[in-house]
């Protein structure tokens, strides 16, 4: 690991050796991978794993190995604009040209403008607007933004398999991507599904989420502390006018889409065969090496100074 991490001009601090300690224990579970699947087991990506399940390394290892085998049946980072363009049409999720002051990917999102009765194709495209985002994370950053524009937003455009379906593949495969989410201007229905929610929320993920009302003196405050106010949507109080193009959208897609397949083409690919390690028999084998599918016990213990 870099000894001086950097990113965006934010320094990143060192791991422990309590850390250190643990993502070793997560990879000895999860055994030898295919090169394909090796950058998918970063120190940065074990440790988002691990935060997920409170440093549970076993509880960590079967999430990220569910995750692994995940990405070798649904391909996500294979998925090309071609394939979800017409889902991408209204504009009702697409990645900003701005980022936060931090250098972090913005994803916009506007659940009014659904425009597709296909939840697989709902999912599908949104499996494609994270790996977009993540692919132009800078070094070093494993982090989003989400900004949630709810003009227009009404029960109609509530789907409980689609939200079912949204949060199974955020919280399983995508775990601890959200660094903040601003809620611009939700409606008043929303704030009860929200209060029945929120005590179900781990602390950390609660404050993450920021409701933001356009008549709220507060507003500009929480967004010019987040972003430059000169390249942020006016649907969001800032000053660029330009709104989204759908033609200019797609060009910078097919331009990342080119940059990501190049690099897979020198990867050779994963096969659910070349996983057959992962499908271990319930229980833990002899030498410790691998994670059966309930070989979770509770009496693990996160690093020292680390919160829940």
């Amino acid at each position: 690991m870099n000894p001086d991490p950097i990113s965006n001009g934010f320094l990143k601090p060192l791991l422990t050796e309590e850390e250190n300690a643990k993502i070793e224990e997560v990879r000895k579970l999860l055994g030898p991978l295919p090169e394909k699947l090796w950058r998918f087991c970063s120190n940065e990506a074990v440790l988002r794993y691990l935060r997920a399940r409170n440093w549970h390394v076993k509880k960590a290892a079967k999430m990220l190995k569910e995750t692994l085998k995940w990405r070798v049946q649904y391909k996500p980072e294979e998925i090309c604009w071609e394939e979800i363009a017409d889902e991408a049409e209204t504009g009702k999720i697409y990645r900003s040209s701005c980022v936060d002051k931090q250098g972090r990917p913005v994803l916009i999102m506007r659940p009014s403008v659904e425009n597709s009765k296909s939840v697989k194709g709902q999912i599908r495209y949104l499996v494609y607007c994270m790996e977009n985002a993540i692919q132009n994370l800078p070094q070093g950053e494993e982090q989003m933004v989400w900004m949630i524009d709810f003009n227009g937003y009404s029960l109609a455009n509530v789907s409980l398999r689609t939200t079912r379906e949204t949060a199974h593949v955020l919280q399983d495969h995508y775990p601890e991507r959200l660094s903040l989410a601003i809620l611009y201007n939700p409606p008043k229905f929303f704030e009860p599904f929200w209060k029945v929610a929120r005590p179900f929320l781990e602390p950390k993920t609660r404050n993450k989420v920021k409701f933001v009302y356009s008549d709220d003196p507060n507003i500009k405050q929480i967004m010019e502390e987040n972003f430059d106010m000169d390249k942020i949507e006016s649907a969001f109080g800032g000053n660029d006018d330009s709104g989204f193009d759908i033609n200019k959208h797609s060009e910078r897609m097919k331009e990342d889409d080119k940059k990501r397949l190049a690099v897979l083409e020198d990867i050779a690919s994963a096969s659910l065969d070349s996983l057959s390690f992962l499908s271990v028999s319930d229980g833990a084998s002899s030498n410790g090496a691998h994670l059966g599918s309930e070989d979770v016990s509770e009496d693990e213990h996160q690093p020292r100074g680390m919160s829940q």
